[in-house]
């Protein structure tokens, strides 16, 4: 019987010690960890004017391309403006031309003394007040333009139309959030490290990446950052050590990790807050 432990135990102490020596030196040349997420360039598109939505051109996970045009606002309020603005600024030119003739006339019969010192500035000083009024209504008639374009709300880059929360009919305040809007050219890993595990870590080191959605399927990366802080730091409600209520708990610090060699496919696959388990060449 002690023969027979022997020849079992013997070969079952060498398996775990060699488990022993291969997840030491993994530990050595490598950091992992499985609290990372897959990140995006995410926004919320909101309108710039105020007005009742006319037309939505797109549905939610809807691919779009840069300057597409998502939804329309109703823009006879500010079709109206712009014609309104650009008519003032057409009669004050006329009248800026009618000034200025006036001037030169004035500036003539001043030389023969036909007309006052004072009636010469009073003609220069119209002048002067008509140009100051050109340039202002000048500024209107660019701002109605302008908010004239801002009614249609239109893609700021390829991506994909995360979230629709508008319908035709409903009237928008400018800055209410319209679409969920996911970029279409970037994916990235935000890894959370222990402050343990990141003596090792710097900038440029590659990053080998499984992504559990898609059945552990690998990508490479490399470090990017390192945040200059906790992730508790900025938390909603940071904590307070100087309570008398301190229990020491290991810190985390947020890695940035770029994705490398991504085809088209792959983005598509590559959901914003995946879960990924990440391990980084540290030496």
């Amino acid at each position: 019987m002690p023969n027979k432990l022997k020849t079992i135990g013997i070969p079952f102490l060498v398996v775990i010690i060699a488990i022993g020596v291969y997840f030491s030196y993994d530990s050595y040349l490598h950091v992992n960890t499985d609290n990372a997420q897959i990140s995006a360039h995410f926004l919320m598109l909101s309108s710039r004017v105020n007005g009742t939505i006319s037309k939505v051109y797109v549905e939610d996970h809807q691919k779009v391309k840069a300057g597409d045009i998502l939804a329309q606002i109703d823009l006879s309020d500010y079709s109206n403006a712009k014609t309104a603005a650009m008519a003032q600024v057409t009669s004050l030119e006329a009248r800026v031309n009618e000034a200025r003739v006036n001037l030169n006339r004035a500036a003539e019969l001043l030389k023969t003394q036909a007309i006052s010192k004072e009636r010469y500035d009073k003609t220069s000083a119209d002048l002067k007040d008509l140009d100051a009024k050109l340039k202002a209504s000048k500024s209107l008639a660019q701002q109605a333009d302008l908010n004239e374009s801002y009614t249609k709300i239109i893609a700021p880059s390829d991506g994909i139309i995360a979230r629709k929360a508008v319908e035709p009919g409903q009237f928008v305040p400018a800055g209410q959030p319209l679409f969920g809007f996911v970029a279409e050219n970037k994916r990235w890993v935000m890894a959370n490290l222990k402050e343990t595990e990141l003596h090792d870590v710097r900038i440029g080191q590659s990053v080998g990446i499984r992504v559990d959605a898609l059945d552990g399927k690998k990508f490479v990366g490399k470090v990017t950052s390192i945040a200059p802080s906790t992730g508790a730091v900025f938390s909603l409600l940071p904590p307070d050590n100087a309570t008398g209520n301190f229990t020491k708990v290991v810190q985390r610090v947020p890695v940035k990790i770029e994705m490398e060699n991504l085809s088209e496919h792959d983005i598509d696959e590559l959901q914003l807050g995946l879960s990924a388990v990440i391990s980084i060449n540290v030496h």
